[in-house]
């Protein structure tokens, strides 16, 4: 009998094959929007014009992180007893808050710092793993840059207008919360739960038009959830 090699007898079945390889190896990377941070130049500008003003002394609880953070322009009345102080940004990421860590984070040598990010990393094609990777890469600059600071991560919520993606924030959120279970000064706060409502989705009176941003209703339940971990 006379065997040809598979490639001979079976072209097309090969090349298929090795284009699904490749292409289902590489489509989420291919997928992804990048990573740009000097898009936020402009409003970590006025973060510093802002210092130039009136420095924060050192020592506060610092709130960080992407547009979930930047909308939250009560927190200070919220914890009105506590030295609380807003640097959220854009619609930042996780690698974003590292680019510009020395700028809006070490400066102020924060007791402690809220974190939330990584909604938009999932947004841009990230998956959980990369996205945890990122997480990893801040704890780390958290503990090298600034040993006695406690970082809280404030889990990746639920959005009615990224619901498709919540199950991938899900992966990310547990990864992180098994880091923060593991690891000295690093806390992990679920605030997704208590934004799903009776049938499992988000509770549509948390949300602004764009099913994204938050009501004050939003920040209202994330204070509650909060206050309890905020530094004596």
């Amino acid at each position: 009998m006379n065997l040809k090699p598979i490639s001979h007898r079976f072209p097309g079945l090969l090349w298929g094959i090795l284009i699904t390889f490749f292409c289902g190896s590489v489509s989420p990377v291919l997928a992804q929007k990048p990573d740009n941070p000097t898009i936020w130049e402009k409003e970590i500008m006025a973060f510093e014009k802002s210092d130039s003003l009136k420095m924060p002394a050192p020592g506060g609880i610092l709130f960080v992180g992407s547009s979930s953070v930047r909308g939250w322009r009560s927190v200070g009345q919220d914890f009105p007893d506590k030295p609380v102080l807003n640097r959220g940004f854009g619609g930042s990421r996780i690698g974003d808050a590292v680019y510009y860590f020395d700028r809006i984070i070490k400066k102020y040598q924060p007791r402690q710092i809220f974190f939330y990010a990584g909604d938009n990393d999932i947004a841009s094609g990230k998956n959980a793993d990369m996205t945890f990777e990122k997480f990893k890469a801040f704890a780390k600059k958290v503990r090298d840059e600034l040993p006695k600071t406690e970082l809280v991560y404030l889990s990746i919520k639920p959005s009615p207008a990224r619901w498709s993606m919540y199950p991938e924030s899900e992966k990310a959120n547990k990864k992180i919360k098994r880091y923060a279970w593991w690891h000295r000064k690093v806390k992990f706060v679920d605030v997704s739960t208590p934004m799903l409502g009776p049938d499992g989705k988000p509770r549509p009176e948390l949300y602004i038009g764009d099913g994204i941003h938050m009501t004050p209703a939003g920040y209202k339940l994330w204070v509650e959830i909060v206050k309890p971990y905020l530094a004596k």
